[in-house]
């Protein structure tokens, strides 16, 4: 199991994460979300150990990863956005490599190398030069040397970024399968690739939790409610104000654009007959409607509506204070200026 309590990391004045607190389960598969920018990087950094948090707790089945980092490392197998890959070692040789400093015992290297390269799909790349290979395939080299030493648990940032959509589907069953033996925290910015593998997420905006719970409940919290996709021509702007003023819509949950003059609209609606008032009030408006469609909601729906929330604001004094309570390295010395100004 691994617990997060309250983890918070300043960077001088300004806060990457703010008291961060939720549980994966052994033999889980964590869906782990946020916009850029909104603190993943930064609280994965800090549970595999990279990075020291400002406050609060990281404990990996019983470790305290600050207290106790050697011990608590031994049990992670970690792959950043960017593989950790030696461009001028060949495939095979930087394995072989990672799992000397890993710590596996000489006897047992050969071993859980080929069993990393087999699981990757790369013994066809093996006796090639890193630089030489495809970022998907520089992808999946990182993956392998995640693999190695058996950890109980994995972290996981992006693992098909670069991978063609056959590699992808090969890539999520593999990260399926590895459950069984293994807690994996997974991060994507492909909601898809977290339905797909995952039960239960954890979605972050502006360093903050938004949310902690099953993809089902989640999809169940946002009601009855209907979306509907509807791709239609005309001026973006007046098309969103005409819809908008439909009793019985929600709201515009995304505009996508598809060429000029057309954009796709996904519309939050009570119900599926208000579809028909929409429609009718566009034709009136000589809007042209391309195309047209029901979806229930899903992930991405409640995504969207999470992370869209803005963060509460804060006073000067609401934010030193703050400083002070959760930032231990940060002196608080005001001149006269923000004082006044406070």
């Amino acid at each position: 199991m691994i617990q997060i309590k309250n983890l918070t990391k300043f960077y001088g004045r300004n806060a990457a994460v703010k008291n961060l607190s939720f549980t994966v389960n052994d033999n889980e598969i964590l869906g782990f979300l946020g916009p850029n920018g909104a603190g993943k990087s930064t609280t994965m950094n800090i549970i595999t150990g990279f990075l020291p948090s400002t406050s609060g707790t990281v404990t990996i089945n019983g470790l305290d990863i600050a207290e106790n980092p050697s011990e608590a490392k031994k049990m992670i197998g970690y792959l950043p956005e960017i593989p950790p890959v030696y461009l001028d070692m060949k495939v095979k040789e930087y394995l072989k490599f990672a799992a000397g400093i890993k710590g596996i015992k000489r006897s047992e290297r050969s071993q859980q190398v080929e069993s990393a390269m087999e699981k990757l799909k790369i013994k066809d790349v093996e006796k090639r030069l890193i630089r030489n290979l495809s970022k998907g395939y520089r992808q999946r080299v990182g993956f392998a040397q995640a693999l190695l030493g058996d950890p109980k648990y994995l972290i996981l940032d992006e693992p098909t970024v670069g991978l063609d959509p056959n590699q992808v589907i090969e890539v999520r069953n593999l990260i399926k399968s590895l459950k069984k033996d293994h807690t994996i925290i997974l991060s994507s910015h492909i909601l898809a690739e977290i339905q797909a593998v995952c039960e239960r997420v954890v979605i972050i905006s502006h360093g903050e939790i938004r949310a902690v719970d099953s993809i089902k409940n989640l999809e169940d919290s946002m009601g009855n409610s209907i979306v509907l996709v509807m791709k239609i021509e005309g001026d973006k702007d007046a098309v969103a104000e005409c819809i908008k003023k439909v009793s019985g819509v929600l709201g515009i949950n995304d505009i996508i654009f598809e060429e000029t003059g057309i954009h796709t609209y996904k519309i939050e609606i009570e119900k599926e007959d208000i579809r028909k008032t929409i429609m009718a009030e566009l034709i009136k408006k000589d809007f042209v409607i391309d195309e047209v469609k029901s979806e229930k909601p899903n992930l991405e729906e409640v995504f969207v509506k999470l992370t869209a929330q803005a963060p509460k604001k804060k006073g000067l004094k609401d934010l030193l204070n703050e400083m002070d309570s959760n930032n231990p390295y940060y002196n608080d010395d005001l001149d006269s200026s923000e004082k006044e100004d406070e």
